[in-house]
């Protein structure tokens, strides 16, 4: 995707400086745009934990190029499948909901391990990092065209009106190195040349929708109206949202998802007025193994700093101000969990299926 004239993804790799990964460094956005270099385990470990990083594909791109950086970290030249596993299960532990970092690390680790020089480990955790971007780019890609379908059909029952899509967080490209999962069909529409519009939800605590959908989408041309979250149940019972998209952390074999917190309010305000719910994401964001998402995706909580504290531009400064008073305790819970029954269909890189296992499996045979 394009900042100003120039094309970036969230994460890449230059072969003329194979000691580092780079990526956008969302701290700062939208009041500064930087680029921060990875050169180490460590870095890597923090740019997830702290969200320097954050969208669940773009986290297992990074935590894979983790172990690429580990791979090639002197120190763990001896014995160096041992300490690979240690740096694998050092980067599982960065963040516990989005299942991407799971599957991205233990998959590269099995393959590594079949190395049998350290030159050959390096070269299979290099590939395997670049062919991860690949394939969840092209995943995004094929989400936006069948999500296309989906904003077609609305734009053709609405006769020339704008598409009121309402969204949750922050599932642009920034999530998902390019494309984005539930912005991907929206880029598509726009592209297209269909009149569509977004309604931005603020996504307190960290504003994700606030700083970057909004960023993104300007950055598009797209048009779009930042509200504060609760806005989404009145705009939904006055008719004025056609469509909900939203993306996963992490999808049970049942159709369960986990999203950022807010997500399961603006579910159920879809429910209740007939608005169709869907959830847009990569299989890569499936977890096969389990099935009641309430009882078995472990929900991250974050320190209570983020909701006591607020982050924004005065003047030319970037300031951080306390919203709340002095030793008041703040429960920071970062995701929650949308039940199957309440998501219209969801949206991956195979095509649209119901939010159930008979769904998934239709499309996901072999995981089953």
């Amino acid at each position: 995707m394009k900042v100003g004239d120039q094309e970036y993804q969230t994460i890449w790799f230059d072969n003329g400086h194979p000691e580092k990964v780079s990526i956008i460094d969302q701290r700062y956005l939208p009041f500064d745009f930087k680029i921060e270099d990875l050169t180490s385990l460590k870095d890597t470990y923090t740019a997830i934990k702290e969200m320097h990083v954050r969208g669940a594909p773009v986290i297992g791109a990074c935590a894979a190029w983790g172990l690429y950086l580990a791979a090639i970290d002197p120190t763990n030249y001896n014995e160096m499948d041992e300490a690979l596993t240690n740096a694998a299960n050092f980067l599982k532990s960065a963040r516990p909901t989005a299942v991407n970092l799971e599957h991205a690390v233990d998959n590269s680790l099995k393959e590594i391990v079949k190395g049998c020089s350290r030159e050959e480990k390096i070269q299979i955790a290099r590939e395997f990092a670049q062919d991860y971007c690949v394939a969840e780019i092209k995943s995004c890609q094929k989400i936006g065209q069948f999500g296309l379908s989906l904003i077609e059909e609305i734009a053709k029952q609405k006769a020339g009106e704008p598409v009121n899509i309402l969204t949750h967080c922050n599932a642009g490209w920034l999530a998902c190195i390019d494309y984005g999962t539930a912005l991907a069909p929206v880029y598509s529409a726009f592209y297209k040349g269909i009149d569509v519009h977004v309604w931005v939800s603020e996504t307190r605590p960290r504003n994700q929708g606030t700083r970057l959908t909004a960023w993104e989408l300007k950055q598009a041309g797209v048009p779009y109206t930042l509200i504060v979250d609760n806005t989404a149940g009145h705009l939904m019972q006055n008719g004025m949202v056609d469509v909900c998209l939203v993306g996963s952390d992490r999808t049970t074999a049942h159709g369960d998802v986990a999203n950022k917190i807010g997500t399961y309010l603006k579910a159920l305000a879809a429910n209740d007025n007939q608005v169709p719910f869907y959830v847009a994401m990569p299989s890569s964001s499936i977890d096969f193994s389990i099935k009641d998402g309430r009882k078995e995706i472990p929900i991250e909580e974050r320190d209570q700093r983020e909701i006591h504290h607020i982050e924004g531009q005065l003047e030319d400064w970037v300031v951080e101000l306390r919203l709340s008073p002095d030793g008041a305790k703040a429960a920071n819970y970062s995701f929650d969990i949308t039940p199957s029954r309440l998501i219209t269909k969801l949206i991956t890189e195979r095509g649209i299926c119901d939010a159930s296992e008979d769904g998934i499996k239709g499309l996901f045979p072999e995981k089953f």
